[in-house]
């Protein structure tokens, strides 16, 4: 198949070999439809490339489906197909889960087998479906590994419902029903302060450094990422080491003492495809102020469909603690079941 990064540079690229989570799947009787579409070099919170046209919410045609595994997304929530793989660096999968309105999982990092390694150990690969029962199956597969029987219990949550940076009004009520429905079901809900400037401002150094080596002349990539490359091969490994070292610590500290944390998944609703936020520039923090510091903390996170906002999706986001995906699947299916959470399938879509 087709193995282009969304990048001209390898146009005319192709896989000679499965990745291990495809391997698995097919292994465990999966038919592999085929790929989906991504921004170049994933380096976006929409899904365009110069390659391919660009991808659509299959909710609104015009619309962003996420990104960067907004193909992903888009195919799940479109019912092209049951699951999907995505990767998720600064949100990748959790994104698109909300933008689309199905349920995307970042498991903690080190879980998923990779063949590619990252030195940052932010970049994780996981599952995307309709349902979290889908999401743990496939997870199942991903990782080897049967799923424990887990109750989640009565759990102490930090609810995140305020931004120095603000959000837009439908999230905002979007976590608060979460909120109230959970503590219905016996959870402590606490509010808690959220600052996610200081991970914002490590990211924007971290991610042109992890694109910094790519092979060959930047004219042969694409306008979206040229600026992304050179930035990066400009920074000195000092520069690198103080802002990914600042990123975790403050992530780390922000997201600590509790079982688990509810947050929005997204600041802003899905936007038309022309208005997505540049990558890293102004407007593209508030989108993504509550994914990114959960990657720098290294913690499992997974965005569950949240109703809908002027006929578009919404996503909440849960996060637990390190390595226990199976206890936050857990969460996630009990909010799941409750009435206002949960996939809907989209417009003129059974």
């Amino acid at each position: 198949m087709p193995w282009t990064y969304g990048s001209p540079k390898w146009r005319d690229r192709v896989a000679t070999e499965d990745a291990v989570v495809v391997s698995r799947a097919r292994a465990a009787g999966a038919a592999i439809l085929g790929k989906t579409n991504l921004p170049e070099l994933a380096a976006a919170v929409g899904t365009t490339n110069e390659l391919f046209p660009a991808t659509h919410n299959p909710w609104r045609d015009g619309y962003t489906p996420g990104g960067s595994s907004g193909g992903s997304g888009a195919a799940v929530g479109a019912g092209i197909c049951t699951f999907a793989f995505g990767d998720d660096m600064g949100g990748s999968i959790r994104i698109p889960a909300s933008c689309c309105g199905v349920v995307g999982l970042r498991p903690s990092p080190g879980r998923v087998l990779t063949e590619l390694p990252d030195p940052t150990r932010l970049s994780v690969r996981g599952p995307l479906a309709r349902t979290v029962a889908e999401v743990r199956r496939l997870f199942e597969v991903m990782i080897a590994e049967a799923a424990p029987a887990v109750e989640p219990g009565r759990l102490r949550i930090g609810l995140v419902e305020r931004s120095p940076l603000g959000m837009d009004a439908a999230v905002q009520a979007a976590v608060r029903r979460a909120a109230e429905a959970l503590a219905s079901r016996g959870h402590v809900i606490e509010a808690v302060d959220w600052d996610p400037v200081p991970v914002a401002q490590a990211y924007r150094v971290v991610r042109p450094a992890s694109v910094s080596t790519m092979p060959g002349d930047v004219r042969e990539y694409g306008a979206a990422v040229r600026g992304l490359i050179e930035k990066g091969r400009s920074l000195s490994i000092a520069e690198y080491l103080a802002a990914l070292t600042s990123g975790l610590d403050a992530a780390r500290r922000r997201l600590a003492g509790y079982d688990a944390w509810l947050t929005p998944t997204l600041g802003l609703v899905p936007m038309r495809i022309e208005e997505v936020p540049t990558f890293l520039a102004e407007g593209w923090d508030v989108y993504t102020q509550f994914v990114l510091p959960v990657s720098f903390a290294g913690l499992p996170a997974v965005s569950v469909p949240a109703g809908v906002a002027e006929g578009l999706p919404v996503g909440v986001q849960l996060v637990g603690g390190y390595r226990r995906e199976w206890e936050l699947l857990a969460l996630a299916e009990e909010l799941e079941g409750l009435e206002g959470f949960g996939f809907q399938p989209p417009p003129g879509i059974a």
